[in-house]
């Protein structure tokens, strides 16, 4: 019995080395093991689709785009301000978000961020980076690239970038923010670098966001925001609707030069003493000849008395004729196909700015149109035209500017010019409140006084000085007939600040 038994765990002990030789032999027959699969970043957009990252540029703007961007990350890289462009192009090809190491104090914020994304090594581009690496790394490999050959070394996990995360970063060309580039490119998203920080500015940005409009937005930096604001500045880059003179913003960025007038009235302005074909030829000649004094575009106008001031009460009492919208339609739209910007100028008499502006609201609908108030004709409700200098309280002029802005963002149109004509303090009560902030509109102070050049530059001078900041931009007036002399260009352009709307009556 005992020796059956021993025969059998013989022929057992063959069967299981045969088995083992014949799985050394399928083993080598199918080649080496495959090895592990490469890793990848974990990358998840925003969960709005407009953030707006109140950081300052650098470090902070680096964490807080790597923050929003990834989850996790294998490989994480650390570098110091001259190095950025090395590391930038590492994290590309690894896929990896790209950090800064402080110049001063300990990597406290760093230390936070590696932590979160809890990477299997860590890569310390430039020698100034590798200490505040190790000391915020921990137990977590720190290994050292000399960004002079940006290589990634061995050692690291094999890795591969993520799929491409479906944002638009936006970056402002004026802060320091390439590592928050380079993070965001090496989540795969698209980085817009705008030259400000308002697209609608600036000409190349708003051209790439509106050939591929994004979805999801990222803006790095408080001045992008309020997430509203850029929300509107959005919609107008998406719509694509430019200015007279091209670009979505009107300041800085040309120069208007106006024929002020009601068509078929020579007595009220030059704009009147020829038809609108002739009108258009003549406001270009105007504007050709600041053309050579001027560092920016000029772009030729009309300022287009809509309502005129009367000196009978007329069938609604309240001493301002208005023109019929349609009346005024072929010149508006004339001006439009000749690459003329136009100004709708109210003298309300007795009348509410606002319910004025309202009438001509098909008008201002079309993105090269805008508005100007005259508060010299702006009566009290025992005044006349012709009897006295009228004004205007600010506050009037603010609630016209609300409903203007309101009308631009909902049809998501360029920016409009809002005049506000002056040549007497008394003619803006309370200047100081004037309402200049809307991002729809420009406001613009118009210094339209008349008679000799020192009476004129008196009356510049005090009317610059009260207006209510000093980034109001001016408008200046000359006068065929009332001023002695009329200023030449050259001499209309020597004053401070330099007139960005020069109008002839």
């Amino acid at each position: 019995m005992a020796g059956r038994r021993s025969a059998w765990t013989s022929r057992l002990r063959v069967v299981v080395a045969s088995l083992v030789l014949l799985a050394g032999c399928m083993a080598d027959s199918a080649g080496p093991a495959p090895s592990a699969a490469p890793v990848s970043a974990e990358v998840t957009p925003p969960p709005t689709a407009l953030t707006v990252l109140d950081v300052g540029d650098g470090g902070a703007s680096a964490i807080a785009t790597s923050a929003a961007l990834f989850r996790s990350a294998p490989v994480v890289v650390v570098t110091g301000g001259p190095d950025q462009a090395a590391a930038g192009g590492i994290a590309a090809r690894l896929g990896a978000p790209v950090l800064l190491a402080p110049t001063a104090g300990p990597p406290d914020a760093l230390r936070r961020e590696l932590t979160r994304l809890s990477p299997r090594a860590v890569l310390a581009v430039g020698a100034g980076a590798r200490p505040a690496a190790e000391e915020a790394a921990g137990a977590v490999p720190v290994l050292a690239v000399d960004p002079a050959t940006p290589e990634p070394p061995e050692g690291l996990p094999d890795t591969r970038p993520p799929a491409p995360v479906g944002v638009t970063v936006l970056v402002d060309a004026a802060r320091d923010d390439a590592a928050a580039a380079a993070t965001a490119r090496a989540a795969g998203a698209r980085v817009v670098t705008v030259h400000g920080t308002d697209p609608r500015a600036d000409r190349a940005a708003a051209g790439a966001l509106r050939t591929d409009p994004p979805a999801t937005v990222l803006a790095v930096g408080a001045g992008f925001g309020p997430a509203d604001r850029l929300r509107t500045r959005l919609e107008v880059v998406r719509r694509g609707v430019e200015l007279p003179g091209g670009g979505q913003v009107l300041f800085p960025g040309r120069r208007l030069v106006c024929l002020y007038g009601h068509p078929g009235a020579p007595v009220l302005g030059v704009l009147g003493e020829q038809g609108v074909e002739g009108a258009v030829a003549r406001a270009k000649e105007h504007a050709a000849r600041y053309e050579p004094l001027s560092e920016v575009p000029v772009v030729p106008a009309f300022e287009i008395i809509a309502t005129v001031a009367q000196g009978a009460p007329g069938a609604d009492g309240d001493y301002s004729g208005e023109a019929d919208v349609e009346s005024l339609r072929p010149w508006v739209e004339a001006a439009g196909r000749e690459g003329l910007y136009v100004l709708l100028d109210l003298q309300p008499g007795r009348a509410r700015l606002l319910d004025q502006a309202k009438r001509y609201a098909p008008l201002l609908e079309l993105p090269h149109v805008g508005l100007a108030a005259d508060p010299e004709w702006k009566l009290g409700p025992d005044q006349v035209p012709l009897a006295q200098i009228g004004g205007m309280d600010a506050a009037e002029i603010n609630e016209t500017a609300a409903w203007l802005a309101d009308l631009t963002a909902r049809a998501a149109l360029p920016q409009k010019l809002l005049v506000v004509h002056q040549f007497q303090l008394s003619m803006i009560r309370d200047e100081p409140s004037l309402e200049t902030g809307h991002d729809e509109l420009a406001v613009l102070v118009h210094v339209d006084g008349q008679g000799g050049t020192a009476q004129k530059t008196a009356t510049w001078n005090s009317v610059v000085a009260a207006r209510p900041h000093d980034g109001v931009p001016m408008g200046w007036k000359n006068f065929y007939d009332e001023d002695h002399p009329m200023l030449t260009p050259e001499q209309t352009m020597a004053y401070r600040p330099t007139p960005v709307m020069i109008s002839y009556q």
